[in-house]
């Protein structure tokens, strides 16, 4: 079996990863089928339709029709969906199909998933996505987990993805996942909430200044601060999302999630203000942490008038 090419791929969900993984399989020539709930929807059923078109992917009406003849089934969805997948998928998969999970939620929650599919037929994989995918796409590091984990990495990297078994137990991989996430995540809500205070005072550039002689390698004068906010802006409530998964993965452990919690407010507070906002910029053109800042001031002193 470990050496059975992966032939048919099955994705659930196709926001961003999914959308991505699933041009790049079908450039491949690999068959790809998605399912995504938002095809059910009046307002997005055809955008969503037109994506998959132009992505050569098979959009299909229901989880069963999408996953039928897949040899791997990847659930790319929200943390708030991906138990129910999981439920789903385990009734309905042969034994010959697999389940990669590679969504962003706390090792307790892949644990639960693993058993759904021990009662059933098919094989649950866990997969931890340890950076930004668009960059790297199909590339960007993945750590598997499960009894499974050792035989599907090099069918995985057959396909050009970048998958490292890391434990033969569910959950490990998530762990990491969630712990880098209280660092990774943490330190972009401490960069919303430290440069929008600094520009408020009119004292950005000396806080700018402090930190890159402090860390003088990350690159605090120039790209990192629109990076940084810029990942909040695009994906804040999916990453506050992903806290509190951290923050369930820190109480399971007996640590309070103080510092989690926090980062999830702060990311979801960003995505609330910017939706408060006019249209900004122009898709074209690059994202400025400052012309943020100063729409989201500009709305509340507005506000504050009437």
């Amino acid at each position: 079996m470990a050496h059975e090419p992966i032939q048919r791929i099955a994705l659930v969900g196709f926001g961003e990863v999914g959308g991505i993984f699933g041009r790049d399989f079908a450039a491949q020539g690999i068959g790809v089928s998605m399912y995504d709930i938002l095809l059910h929807a009046k307002e997005s059923r055809e955008a969503m339709l037109a994506k998959a078109r132009d992505a050569k992917v098979h959009a299909k009406e229901s989880l069963a029709d999408c996953v039928r003849d897949a040899d791997l089934v990847i659930s790319a969805v929200t943390a708030s969906s991906a138990l129910d997948v999981a439920k789903d998928a385990s009734r309905i998969l042969r034994s010959s199909q697999i389940l990669l999970d590679i969504n962003s939620v706390s090792p307790a929650t892949k644990r639960a998933m693993a058993d759904y599919f021990a009662r059933g037929q098919g094989r649950f994989v866990e997969a931890a996505v340890m950076a930004a995918v668009p960059p790297q796409r199909l590339k960007v590091p993945m750590l598997l987990g499960g009894p499974h984990a050792a035989e599907l990495a090099p069918r995985l990297r057959s396909i050009g993805m970048n998958a490292t078994p890391a434990s033969d137990r569910i959950g490990v991989p998530s762990a990491v996942k969630m712990c880098r996430s209280v660092m990774i995540k943490g330190l972009e809500a401490l960069t919303v909430e430290c440069l929008f205070a600094a520009r408020r005072h009119g004292a950005e550039e000396a806080v700018l200044a402090s930190l890159a002689a402090t860390f003088p390698e990350m690159g605090w004068k120039e790209k990192l601060p629109d990076y940084l906010i810029s990942r909040v802006a695009e994906h804040g409530r999916r990453r506050a999302a992903e806290m509190r998964e951290a923050a369930r993965a820190l109480r399971d452990v007996g640590l309070d999630p103080l510092m989690a919690e926090a980062t999830a407010e702060r990311q979801e507070w960003l995505v609330c203000e910017i939706a408060g906002l006019n249209p900004g910029a122009p898709a074209d053109e690059p994202f400025s942490w400052r012309a943020l800042a100063d729409a989201i001031d500009a709305a509340l002193k507005a506000e504050k008038k009437e």
